[in-house]
């Protein structure tokens, strides 16, 4: 019983670990990559192409992102089996943000898993990027997901997924320094989870202009925002004065 305690417990705290570090400092420099899209298709190609120059980007991608999102996917998975939420018995905030925790992680599972196999290896059929990821195409990257997102349930579905993340991951930060004892204190925690409720708004806005930037320039900011990347127009060189 000792070792499955310890076990447990070691689990647990690689699950919340991992929810940060890697995984969230990815999903901040992801979407940092996807807001280059404000400035048009030029800008975004040249960001991804700078991914795929990465050297052992192959490593990377398979210890730094995928196993473990696999490993947090599926024990919060389990985790979230074993809960039992009693949101309409103790309506508190926390019990509410713990529920949405639950919610979150659950449908990040299905998110992630389509969002991986569509624009990362192009299995999904009938959609752009079906043996056409953007990986091994930065130089159409902007134009694969642009007309993924033409798709209005694609481009809602994915809005969804950012929003979610954004939540999952701002308050799994909080659920984080709390249990290591990080933050100590009722006021600590209580200003401590008004940071990252804020943190939490701050991607969701960040990740939704970065999808919105997809179907329309600058995304939701005016275009005087953003740069143009179209080329400059050719300046004719002033003629010198005629001689007579």
């Amino acid at each position: 019983m000792a070792i499955k305690m310890s076990s447990t417990f070691l689990l647990r705290k690689l699950h919340q670990l991992s929810g940060i570090v890697p995984l969230g400092a990815f999903f901040a420099v992801h979407m940092y990559t996807n807001s280059t899209a404000m400035n048009g298709a030029a800008v975004f190609n040249e960001h991804v192409q700078d991914i795929h120059h990465m050297p052992y980007l192959i490593f990377i991608e398979v210890f730094g992102i995928f196993l473990p999102l696999l490993f947090h996917s599926i024990y919060g998975v389990l985790i979230s089996t074993e809960s039992r939420p009693n949101v309409l018995g103790y309506g508190y905030a926390r019990n509410w943000f713990y529920f949405f925790q639950r919610v979150t992680g659950i449908f990040l599972f299905v998110f992630l898993l389509f969002h991986i196999l569509n624009l990362r290896f192009g299995l999904i059929p009938g959609l752009e990027s079906y043996s056409n990821p953007v990986a091994g195409n930065a130089h159409r990257a902007f134009s694969i997901v642009a007309a993924e997102f033409k798709n209005v349930s694609i481009l809602i579905f994915y809005i969804f997924g950012v929003v979610a993340t954004s939540w999952h991951l701002a308050y799994g930060l909080w659920l984080f320094a709390v249990d290591w004892g990080i933050v100590i204190g009722e006021k600590a925690q209580k200003y401590s989870l008004y940071l990252c409720i804020g943190l939490a708004i701050f991607f969701g806005a960040v990740g939704v202009n970065a999808a919105i930037s997809f179907v329309r320039p600058c995304g939701l900011f005016p275009s005087i925002v953003c740069e143009d990347d179209a080329p400059p127009s050719k300046i004719d060189a002033p003629v010198a004065p005629r001689r007579f």
